[in-house]
């Protein structure tokens, strides 16, 4: 009897566990399930809210990889004027990045501009676009020869072999000034076009202008070194050089004595602009200390400027956005992202999810097709992803924190973010590169 009682209680303690062991187990799978519900339906609002900028900033996006990777391909039948122009390669990096840090940033002002009324997208003359390009102009010719002698100090620094500074200093700003007889009136219509047409200047001119600065700088440089050809070692690559430190102290002189716009525009962006050149030379400087591995594979070249310019394209994106959501007020200038700031980390992540492996595929579909020498799809994507997912949570704290700090500062962002945010990215994102290339190469 005390046998089949102690057995009844037991059986009874069981059913009881079992019993609440359910009831547990469902409410923690119901809470679950709500959760999951309610996150999807975040990601659906995420999506559906966000759906134009995805749209509008991936074909965007796209299109600009094309003018990189032809950038890229252009860099890659480079490799024998790398041999011949030592150090050039400490230059290249600098040079790109610094076109799309100036007309990348005149892109965001005309845009921030357009967003608040005081430029209209009529191409009609006003003291307001006659000043930002104007310094554009200045900031082209003084960056050049600035990033001109940075690269030949980087060379002397790190032991590199390399050619004198006035061949550095006349490639830069010849390269410089081609390039920027092409990409002023460009990033000018792509601005005020695009405003004009419908489309969020935001979203589209930034990277589009980016990839023109990638495009154009390259060919540039190829036609300055035939000029330089020419002079090199002579009477007039010194009369060249000479002109060009003339040209670039009467600049300045210019622009810290012009109109408000103009002294704004030129004091806030050189000191910006200094260590941004500073910046693009140390992305150089990676690239050149495993320039023997590179030029053995050409298409490593050809994913270099389409991999920088992406990233730079995506920081840009996202500045450009968080500036004009600081004008506007959408944005609050806090240390600390959420709302709005947060959705914008998001269509950023989204995007950098979609790019990476698709620009991976681009380099070797091309470079493979012209004869390059690729590493072969699955490496080539594999080197772009990983590289780009270890690169975005930098590109997301930087634009960020430097929107809000050069807001709070009162200093304009569009001056600060774009050219400092892309400058910072691109050692970065080499670095990434070199750490991508080594962890799957096995270097």
């Amino acid at each position: 009897m005390k046998r089949r009682e102690r057995l009844l209680r037991m059986t009874r303690i069981l059913l009881q566990s079992l019993l609440t062991f359910t009831v547990n187990i469902s409410i923690a799978a119901s809470r679950g399930w709500v959760r999951a519900f309610n996150l999807s339906r975040k990601f659906g609002s995420f999506f559906r809210d966000s759906r134009r900028i995805l749209g509008e900033s991936f074909a965007a996006l796209f299109i600009c990889a094309i003018g990189d990777l032809i950038a890229g391909i252009f860099l890659g039948k480079m490799s024998p004027m790398l041999e011949s122009y030592p150090g050039l390669l400490v230059l290249i990096p600098g040079a790109i990045g610094m076109r799309g840090n100036i007309f990348g940033a005149l892109g965001s002002r005309l845009g921030s501009g357009l967003h608040i009324g005081v430029l209209s997208p009529e191409l009609r003359r006003s003291d307001v676009l006659a000043d930002n390009i104007e310094g554009t102009i200045i900031l082209t010719v003084v960056m050049s020869l600035f990033l001109g002698f940075m690269a030949w100090i980087f060379c002397q620094l790190f032991g590199f072999e390399s050619m004198g500074i006035m061949d550095f200093t006349v490639i830069s700003v010849i390269g410089g000034i081609i390039s920027g007889a092409f990409l002023l009136p460009a990033t000018v219509l792509i601005s005020l076009k695009s405003y004009e047409n419908g489309w969020d200047p935001d979203n589209v001119t930034t990277p589009l202008i980016a990839a023109s600065g990638d495009l154009f700088t390259l060919p540039s440089i190829f036609a300055t070194l035939a000029v330089l050809e020419m002079v090199r070692n002579g009477f007039f690559e010194w009369i060249l050089f000479a002109i060009f430190l003339l040209i670039g102290a009467a600049g300045l002189i210019a622009g810290f004595r012009g109109r408000y716009d103009l002294r704004k525009i030129i004091r806030q962006s050189v000191p910006v602009l200094l260590i941004c050149s500073a910046l693009g030379t140390t992305a150089g400087t990676v690239l050149n200390s495993k320039l023997s591995f590179i030029l053995d594979n050409p298409a490593i070249l050809a994913l270099v400027p389409l991999f920088s310019g992406e990233s730079g394209d995506l920081v840009s994106i996202l500045g450009a956005r968080l500036s004009s959501g600081l004008h506007s007020g959408i944005i609050p200038a806090s240390l600390r992202p959420h709302g709005e700031a947060l959705r914008n980390f998001g269509i950023i992540a989204v995007l950098s999810l979609l790019i990476y492996p698709t620009i991976g595929l681009l380099a070797h579909l091309v470079s493979d097709f012209l004869g390059i020498g690729s590493l072969g799809p699955f490496r080539m994507v594999l080197i772009s992803s990983m590289a780009g997912y270890m690169l975005t949570p930098f590109l997301l704290l930087v634009g960020f924190y430097l929107s809000s700090a050069s807001y709070r500062l009162r200093l304009d962002p569009d001056n600060i973010v774009i050219p400092l945010s892309t400058s910072m990215t691109d050692p970065v994102a080499n670095t990434c590169l070199v750490i991508a290339i080594i962890t799957i190469m096995g270097l």
